[in-house]
């Protein structure tokens, strides 16, 4: 690896940065508490910099990719840590996008998870969605759930991704982490062939196409287990994204799918705290039986007032969760009502904690 490029990501890790920017003319940038900032202690890096930056961490094949696509994804394990990594090209010049994952698999403590994680960790089928938009720990919450089950339970769990991020250790489960580019062609090619891989639990890293989705469901249809992620601000609208996705000749049979195997939709957001880190805020969707009839029934608006009159079975809206953070005293109020997708909704909510 590139001797500066070490340093700069080293740098990254020691100053519990998110995610790190490398561009031309332009001084690294970290984003640490959901900010990004110059370190101003490194110079501007040129083109030639960052493009001997960017053939240390390529192999000759992503190296043709990048030329031939203009990006290309990937990840490695550096000081501690794991980077997700993306290389592209803007306006004409290379630019990189590094993930900081930490090597340790985070638990449902450290990570603040609901309850209701406990029992998605212990279900034998079933298709659970985590959702949110990019960089709001989708990816983590996925991985600190796969790696309970592999802790505590006899498990196969294949996960399908690009790239690897989290490496999940087989404790009393085996692991199969597949890589989309360099264990397999695509999300839909390994799905087609798990199923002869004698599976318990799969997670698919990103549901990006009507096959890759298709098969998903079918794969949760047939007694699985389902994870996977979509970047997407609510419950409903997962639902409607999955829906949208294929044609209107299918759309009722994808509604029936859907609506048989949904064990829960999770909208994931995090919140810059008063510590300067980030605390998870949830939106929470289980599939009770009013909310299968509304998706067989095309009547997903009704998804939001389902979430607010069942909390008594574990649903919670994110305008609560956000109040409670602020109840908590983790979360500065006008923080919280900037993240709220209802935030009439949220200052109800804070009005009521506060009595």
């Amino acid at each position: 690896m590139d001797i500066k490029l070490k340093k700069i990501l080293e740098m990254a890790v020691a100053n519990k940065a998110t995610d790190v920017h490398l561009m031309v003319e332009t001084v690294p940038k970290f984003r640490v508490g959901g900010n990004l900032m110059d370190v101003t202690v490194l110079e501007k890096l040129g083109q030639e910099e960052i493009k001997m930056m960017v053939d240390s961490l390529l192999d000759e094949e992503k190296k043709k990719r990048v030329s031939n696509r203009g990006e290309v994804d990937l990840s490695f394990s550096l000081a501690g840590s794991r980077f997700r990594v993306s290389v592209y090209y803007q306006q004409g010049s290379l630019a990189v996008a590094f993930r900081v994952i930490p090597i340790k698999v985070p638990t449902f403590e450290e990570l603040g998870l609901p309850p209701i994680f406990n029992n998605l960790a212990e279900a034998n089928h079933g298709f659970v969605l985590v959702t949110g938009p990019t960089g709001h720990g989708k990816s983590t919450t996925v991985a600190s759930v796969l790696n309970q089950i592999s802790e505590k339970r006899n498990c196969h769990i294949v996960t399908i991704e690009d790239p690897i991020e989290y490496l999940i250790k087989g404790s009393k489960s085996i692991v199969s982490q597949r890589e989309v580019g360099a264990d397999t062609k695509t999300f839909a090619s390994a799905l087609k062939s798990v199923l002869r891989q004698d599976p318990d639990v799969v997670f698919v890293g990103e549901m990006r196409d009507l096959e890759t989705i298709g098969s998903a469901l079918t794969v949760a249809e047939t007694g699985h287990l389902v994870f996977s992620t979509l970047h997407t601000n609510s419950a409903s609208q997962a639902v409607d994204r999955i829906v949208d996705v294929f044609p209107p000749g299918a759309k009722d049979q994808i509604r029936l799918q859907l609506a048989s195997v949904l064990t829960a939709v999770i909208s994931e957001r995090l919140v810059p705290n008063r510590e300067g880190g980030l605390s998870a805020a949830f939106e929470i969707l289980t599939g009770t039986g009013a909310v299968r009839n509304s998706i067989r029934e095309g009547k997903t608006y009704m998804i939001d007032n389902i979430i607010q009159t069942s909390m008594e079975v574990g649903m919670v809206t994110l305008e609560t969760s956000l109040a409670r953070l602020v109840k908590e005293g983790k979360v500065e109020e006008e923080v919280a009502l900037s993240y709220s997708m209802h935030p009439s909704e949220l200052m109800n909510s804070l009005r009521k904690v506060k009595g």
